[in-house]
């Protein structure tokens, strides 16, 4: 829009300036008026008046509509019309300038640009349709011929006028005010192409006669296509205007291709040549600037992710052509590896050595073009100067000047990852001393605790012997202290087979799990079911160790949180190793919030699983029970703490 016009002394100097001009235009459209028919092939006021109210603020809209149809009543009062010809050609004015003016305004949000086909079609339908139309019926009243004849003529002579000379005017008014600022080579180029079309034109609808009509219209169209393509809307309806006002000139002075017939079927032939013209070179610019508007937003998004991709600080970013060579790096990636872009540009990763491993890279790039998409993938990186580093990646299949491309991103993960594996040597080294401890413990409760219990209870029996028999109550309390004792002593040695038991390092895992089952059964007063099929003889002490203690870990979470008196324990050899499950019908529990809380042993077993490659996984769901499982590779690479020291 134009200034606000607040103060008093701009809004008296806008009207004086809209009344000058409103009186102006309408003098313009008096010379090329057709008499003594008084038709008007073109009607610039109201588009004229429209184009004002679009460029400023509504609420001064009554003010500047008031001073344009006062200088079109000073006009047509001198020019010596009757009063009741100017109301109701003023009148039809008033009409035809609100209905284009408002909906165009709230359709657009304020001064429309017409820079796609939509906004086009949409400032079309209101000013150059609607608006016409709707005043036509009160003008054509006054023309003094065939009604419908001046109805159709009165609608394209409006429409002519609100498809060319309004936005002609709202886009010089854009330049004017800065909008739209262009080089000087820019209007030197317009100004060669006006005078090259205006000189045409001359000659075409002015000088010439109606035997040249084919030759000359035709030699209009490189300057309108030039008009289009090179300076959009603007130029097409600049050119236009420049052409309407030559054609009318010449017809209504009985030159050029428009004469010959009745006046009305002239004017009628010329409008319709003149709004056929504007409407095709309108629309073919309106496509031409979406087009640039397109390739415009398109570079300027390509800018910016490019300048997102060289520059961002966190992910190494590359992208790949199908035959590997690097299309593209980011700085990060320069910084992680020490290659530079130069260095790595047009080559593969295989030709600098990036990939610790380049199967795993052929992998990546085959797995990307077959899923489309491929995340959180941890792979290894030798930088420039052979460390290595670890990352978490992701690739996804992209479009680079329509062939497919890789587009790589990786983090960082190498402290992360040392550090995790820190905590897990800190771990299994607290987990194989808990072992050894309990191993120590156990041995001392089979090999002293419990020797020292059994011999007690046979002093406890010699002593029984000498005690008279009449003495009834002194035997019967020795015979109590030695059932106290040799019971004391099978809980001692059931504790120690638990800490450790004999039967695995001597039997196997399947015996030692099957004896513990009983023991637990006969200890709780509850019922395990324990089965075991097609299970290897031999396996590592490690492996059995783990599954042993996640057995136990197991069975004693499951009588103590399960509320139910049977549970099914088996071991069993897959495909894929050994599986051990345990399960129970009790009230079950949520695994992730049991996983933050303490006393439930999961990650215990978690962590002993880690040790040979194993995974523990939990089905439960509340009210349904529970099932365990642990699965362990027979070719799992044992981790020791001891090696890791």
């Amino acid at each position: 829009m134009l200034a606000n016009l607040d103060s008093p002394l701009q809004i008296v100097m806008s009207v004086c300036f809209v009344t000058f001009l409103s009186y102006f235009t309408a003098g313009l459209g008096d010379a090329l008026v057709l008499r003594p028919q008084m038709i008007w092939p073109l009607w610039p006021g109201c588009a004229f008046l429209v184009a004002v109210l679009l460029l400023t603020p509504r609420k001064i809209w009554p003010v500047l509509l008031a001073a344009g149809l006062a200088g079109f009543v000073l006009h047509d009062l001198r020019a010596g019309l009757a009063i009741r010809t100017v109301a109701l050609l003023n009148l039809a004015d008033v009409i035809e300038v609100l209905i284009a003016a408002w909906c165009v305004s709230l359709a657009f949000g304020g001064a429309p640009r017409l820079n796609s086909v939509k906004s086009l079609a949409k400032y079309s339908f209101f000013a150059v349709i609607l608006a016409p139309i709707s005043a036509a019926s009160l003008s054509a009243t006054v023309l003094g011929a065939d009604y419908w004849l001046a109805w159709r003529i009165s609608v394209l002579t409006e429409a002519l006028a609100l498809l060319t000379l309004t936005p002609a005017i709202l886009s010089w008014a854009g330049m004017a005010l800065g909008r739209d600022k262009r080089s000087r080579a820019y209007y030197l180029e317009g100004a060669v192409l006006l005078a090259g079309l205006a000189s045409l034109g001359y000659g075409t609808f002015v000088v010439s006669n109606v035997s040249s009509l084919s030759v000359l219209l035709y030699s209009l169209v490189p300057f309108l296509l030039w008009s289009a393509l090179r300076f959009g809307t603007i130029g097409v309806s600049t050119s236009m205007m420049v052409v309407a006002f030559l054609s009318i000139w010449g017809a209504i002075h009985g030159r050029g291709p428009f004469v010959g017939r009745a006046p009305l079927s002239n004017v009628l032939a010329l409008q319709l040549f003149l709004l056929l013209a504007a409407t095709s070179f309108m629309v073919l610019a309106a496509v031409v600037e979406e087009g640039k508007n397109a390739g415009k937003a398109l570079k300027t998004s390509e800018e910016k992710f490019s300048k997102a991709f060289r520059h961002g600080p966190m992910s190494l970013t590359l992208t790949s052509a199908k035959d590997h060579r690097y299309l593209e790096v980011n700085k990060t990636f320069e910084r992680l590896t020490g290659w530079t872009r130069e260095e790595v540009i047009g080559r593969t990763p295989f030709d600098i050595g990036l990939w610790v491993d380049p199967s795993q890279r052929t992998e990546l790039a085959k797995r990307v073009f077959a899923e489309l998409t491929l995340q959180n993938l941890e792979v290894q990186f030798r930088k420039k100067n052979g460390a290595v580093l670890m990352g978490l990646a992701s690739a996804e299949l992209i479009d680079v000047d329509g062939e497919p491309c890789v587009l790589s991103g990786a983090v960082d993960i190498t402290d992360m990852k040392r550090a995790e594996e820190i905590l897990s040597s800190v771990n299994r080294r607290l987990i194989e001393a808990h072992e050894e401890e309990r191993t120590r413990i156990a041995r001392e409760l089979h090999d002293d605790i419990n020797q020292r219990l059994a011999f007690l209870a046979v002093n406890l029996s010699t002593v029984k012997k000498g005690v008279p028999a009449a003495d009834a109550a002194t035997r019967h309390g020795i015979e109590q202290v030695c059932q106290e004792v040799s019971d004391l002593g099978k809980n001692v040695q059931a504790l120690s087979h638990r800490l450790h038991s004999s039967k695995l390092e001597y039997l196997g895992l399947a015996v030692a799990a099957g004896g513990f089952c009983k023991e637990f059964s006969q200890q709780y007063n509850v019922e395990v079911e324990f089965h075991c099929d097609s299970f290897p003889r031999t396996l590592s002490p490690e492996i059995s160790i783990c599954l042993f203690r996640v057995l136990q870990e197991a069975l004693q979470n499951a009588v103590k949180y399960s509320g139910t008196r049977r549970f099914e324990a088996s071991l069993e050899r897959t495909s894929s190793g050994i599986h051990l499950s345990v399960r129970d019908s009790g009230v079950g529990f949520d695994p992730d919030s049991a996983m933050n809380r303490h006393g439930l042993g999961l990650i215990s077993m978690t962590e002993r699983l880690k040790l040979v490659d194993g995974q523990l996984s939990i089905d439960s769901k509340p009210q349904r029970g529970t099932t365990i499982h642990a699965c362990v590779p027979l070719n799992a690479k044992v981790k020791s703490a001891l090696a890791a020291r």
